[in-house]
């Protein structure tokens, strides 16, 4: 019988289903007692399955709305099968599984299982001596100064020479832009340059042109960055399946989702594979973060620095553009806010440099207070990355009474937590920069088991002050010489929770220059 034929799959299908209805049988005999949320209790075997599929378009709000609803902001989810997954708004449990109780919540086996074909073992898809090697490695790298200032040069770069100059075209021509996908471009310009030190020029105005004449500009531009994105995007959809684990037998029979992101995976590998080998034949020292791997003692192999190249990648691509696209569709219809953000840049120009073209140095933002609490503020109801998910190693119990067993899952929600009453009080709901300015008009860090935006504990983001840089200049750059007018701002846009919280439809914009 052909392995690919629909009797096969139906057969592989019926006995997936008998077996889940054994393990659930067993499980349940041996599971405790659970309390759960007014209207939220699961069918036998399924789960929750008819709820989930019900809410499938909205789950980001669906799991909020229970948590917020629930004991202590914290449900246990059935999937189908049996598998139970604690999720959880609770501080106090963020703060012992990310901390207290750090080594009992590993990523675990399905996480990285799941990852392992784009990410392989780099250091957000790795567990124990191989994620503390790497994460020291990095550690070491982020805190030092050249980094740092060759970071900031890229991002100056980019915003003079392409992001405004793109800007500038559209209010000129009229264009309506997707403001979304030029952020996401520029941040993976940004984000190899900083990697690979390689530019695709993504937002590069003359790239088509010089693409025509440039085999390897057409190869890096056309295929590289457009198979990132696809094998960003379908490994993320691995864990949206229905029924988990199903993509597994898509993969075995090689079709739809899997074959497309086995295509784009090994594009993805084979050209950084090439960048990687050249990199290491070369005798010029450069700043990028592959060069500092590489120019270290410990002789990594070339699948170790792929590996790690591509996380990094993957972090820096997704993160910020997600965060400032959510951020500047809030700011449409908050004129307010936009008057003071730009009553502090113009104070800060007044003061340093005056007026002008040119961009903000490290100092500069760093006196970015008001800005820097509305991008914060922005950040707690629309996190980049929604959902952080760990698995139990042994039994435990959660500060709020929740029992975990081994091997389930637990998740704490990044999105819910912003908009838990118990968490940021009755005005949750509302977007206010000052609950983070303190009364001398400084910025005021929130304590990061709350605000998890760059989750915590000793798997803090190490990129959290490079990525801070990044949004307030394209921000304070953006606003000083730009109105952005979005279309349709009265409207939530339609949430996609992929490996980052996007919008479905994009976030299309029209550019007028600011009139002073």
């Amino acid at each position: 019988m052909d392995a690919s034929s629909p009797l096969s799959v139906l057969l592989l299908l019926s006995l997936v289903t008998i077996s889940s209805l054994l393990l659930f049988i067993q499980k349940r005999k041996k599971n405790p007692q659970i309390t759960y949320p007014l209207g939220f209790k699961p069918y036998p075997l399924v789960g929750y399955l008819p709820q989930y599929l019900a809410n499938r378009h909205r789950t980001a709000d669906w799991f909020s709305e229970m948590l917020a609803n629930a004991p202590n902001n914290t449900i246990v989810f059935h999937r189908l099968g049996g598998v139970r997954k604690v999720i959880t708004a609770n501080p106090a449990n963020v703060e012992h599984i990310l901390r207290t109780h750090f080594d009992n919540y590993p990523k675990g086996e399905m996480f990285l299982t799941t990852l392992h074909d784009f990410l392989g073992t780099g250091i957000f898809n790795a567990d124990g001596k191989t994620w503390q090697m790497q994460r020291k490695k990095a550690s070491y790298e982020f805190n030092t100064k050249s980094l740092r200032s060759f970071i900031e040069r890229c991002v100056h770069q980019e915003i003079e020479t392409r992001l405004l100059p793109l800007l500038q075209q559209a209010s000129a021509t009229g264009q309506v832009i997707d403001l979304q996908d030029v952020l996401e471009w520029f941040a993976f310009d940004n984000v190899c340059k900083v990697s690979f030190d390689l530019d695709p020029g993504c937002l590069d105005p003359e790239s088509e042109e010089e693409a025509a004449h440039d085999n390897k500009t057409s190869s890096f531009t056309n295929t590289f960055s457009k198979a990132f994105r696809n094998a960003s995007s379908l490994s993320a959809q691995r864990f949206r399946y229905a029924i988990p684990r199903f993509w597994k037998i898509k993969k075995l029979f090689d079709i739809g989702s899997e074959r497309r992101l086995r295509e784009s995976i090994s594009i993805v590998h084979e050209f950084a594979d090439q960048i990687i080998h050249s990199r290491k034949k070369e005798k010029q020292t450069k700043q990028d973060l592959l060069s500092r791997f590489v120019a270290s003692s410990d002789h990594y192999s070339e699948r170790f620095l792929r590996d790690i190249v591509i996380s990094f990648l993957l972090a820096g691509r997704e993160t910020t553009s997600s965060a400032l696209s959510w951020f500047f569709w809030i700011l449409s219809s908050r004129p307010e806010v936009e008057a003071k953000i730009l009553d502090e840049i113009r104070s800060i120009r007044a003061k340093n440099r005056g007026s002008g073209m040119k961009g903000y140095d490290f100092e500069d933002l760093k006196e970015m207070n008001y800005l820097h609490a509305a991008i914060s503020e922005s950040m707690r109801l629309y996190t980049p990355v929604p959902v952080f998910t760990s698995q139990a190693m042994e039994d435990d119990i959660l500060p709020d009474g929740t029992h975990v067993k081994k091997g389930w899952l637990v998740s704490y929600n990044s999105y819910a937590m912003g908009r838990m009453e118990a968490n940021w009080g009755k005005d949750c709901l509302e977007y206010r920069p000052e609950r983070w300015i303190d009364a001398d008009g400084t910025f005021r860090q929130e304590n990061s088991f709350k605000f998890t935006a760059f989750h915590a504990g000793p798997r803090m983001c190490l990129g959290k002050e490079m990525a801070y840089i990044q949004m307030k200049s394209i921000v304070a750059s953006v606003l000083e010489h730009f109105e952005l007018e979005v279309e349709g701002k009265e409207r939530c846009p339609e949430k996609i929770v992929a490996t980052t919280l996007r919008m479905k439809d994009g976030l299309s914009v029209r550019v007028r220059e600011r009139n002073y």
